[in-house]
């Protein structure tokens, strides 16, 4: 199993520039001076390049999260690297057909390959979109008919129509066109616009897919100093709805299980503040629910102030660092191991707020009801779109910009 926080340095793409340099230049030399039949050396030398870039990209998702998981970097190199993987895997077949008929292949089957590359991927990954579409329908479904009708348990079948939609427009309407020049090239930059635009958001999806259920998942070390509780809505008796019942016993599992495997006693740091309409603040809640569990009152630390999962992050951080810097038997500089403890959906997301302010923490995620999950898995997925914006923004022009290029390099 992969291990959290075991590096200390950020991982670079620095061997995917220069192999992507020394490839390029290779291809490059191949093609303007050398004869049809080292088509097939040129292909091979790009099946060797993306096959590296491969490996590349899934070495760094595995530094990206021994060094941070909580990133939305592991979501684009997972993402990403899958895309690349297609890409590899069509110039490994191109190359055996090259050498096989060397006549048949010109220079520009290289080019319509890289040209057409998003679609094709669409389509290679259509039978797994289609099961992923159909299984979130039918989860979001039985969610309609346990809970209530809000706009916002619809959000998965919105989804799935929509991805299912993009499928079905690329295959019933991209088909070769002919005409003037001018005809094909508008043809082929619209389609290419549509796949790269389809693309991005497919490789988020999967990618954060991933990384919600590699973090959810994850068991850490029995050496905990503090747990976190995230806080959520709270019933109108002061009891705990069965979400956040769900994630104290998360916690009081983790507790346990640390006490039994390394005899060590960590501090509970329920977190979360009291709505207008709620009779008690959330961790008022937690900390009624874990005394009536065993939990000595010395043992819990009340963060009573955040009204959302940043400020849950933020003001337990200044109050765990404030009662470890008076606790006695320190060594200086030593800084607190930290949990916290939300519902499987929310894990990535909340660890995500946890490093934007420079708190190391690592979540566990409480099971919830099968139908649930995945439509508060989508909600989640949106809510990390308005999250580094810049970046998002700055990989999805980048990657229309090269596919609306590519139709102009290959026809003009």
């Amino acid at each position: 199993m992969l291990r959290f926080d075991v590096r200390d340095k950020k991982p670079k793409l620095y061997i995917e520039l220069i192999l992507m340099g020394v490839s390029a230049a290779a291809v490059v030399a191949s093609l303007l001076f050398a004869g049809e039949w080292d088509l097939a050396i040129a292909s091979a030398i790009l099946s060797v390049f993306f096959t590296a870039s491969v490996f590349v990209f899934f070495m760094t998702f595995v530094k990206q999260v021994q060094y941070n998981p909580y990133s939305y970097n592991t979501i684009m190199y997972f993402g990403f690297g899958l895309f690349i993987a297609s890409i590899a895997l069509t110039f490994i077949l191109q190359t055996i057909r090259c050498f096989q008929s060397p006549d048949i292949y010109r220079y520009d089957f290289i080019m319509h390959i890289l040209l057409r590359s998003a679609r094709n991927y669409m389509l290679l990954s259509a039978p797994f979109v289609l099961i992923f579409a159909v299984a979130l329908f039918v989860s979001n479904i039985s969610l309609i008919l346990h809970e209530t009708k809000r706009v916002q348990n619809f959000l998965g079948m919105l989804l799935a129509v929509l991805m299912v939609a993009g499928e079905a427009a690329l295959f019933f309407a991209d088909y070769f066109v002919s005409g003037s020049l001018a005809r094909i090239i508008i043809h082929e930059i619209f389609w290419n616009l549509f796949s790269a635009v389809y693309l991005y958001f497919e490789c988020m999806i999967i990618g954060s897919m991933v990384a919600g259920a590699m973090t959810a998942k994850y068991k850490p070390d029995p050496y905990q100093d503090y747990i976190i509780i995230l806080g959520c809505r709270v019933a109108p008796d002061g009891k705990p709805y069965p979400l956040l019942a769900g994630r104290i016993d998360k916690a009081l599992e983790f507790y346990n299980r640390q006490i039994k495997e390394s005899g060590k006693k960590a501090m509970f740091v329920p977190s979360g503040g009291k709505g207008s309409d709620e009779i008690i603040s959330e961790c008022g809640c937690m900390k009624n629910y874990l005394m009536d569990h065993g939990i000595s009152e010395e043992d819990i630390l009340m963060e009573d102030k955040s009204e959302n999962t940043f400020e849950n992050m933020r003001f337990s951080r200044d109050l765990i660092m404030a009662h470890w810097s008076k606790k006695e038997g320190n060594p200086e500089g030593k800084a607190p191991k930290v949990i916290f403890s939300t519902t499987n959906y929310h894990v990535f997301r909340s660890g995500l707020y946890s490093r934007r302010i420079k708190f190391r923490t690592i979540g566990i995620g409480a099971k919830t009801k099968w139908y649930f999950w995945p439509n508060s898995a989508v909600r989640e997925f949106i809510g990390l779109l308005t999250g580094h914006k810049i970046k998002q923004a700055l990989v999805l022009f980048a990657l229309i910009a090269v596919y609306v290029a590519l139709p102009l390099i290959v026809y003009l």
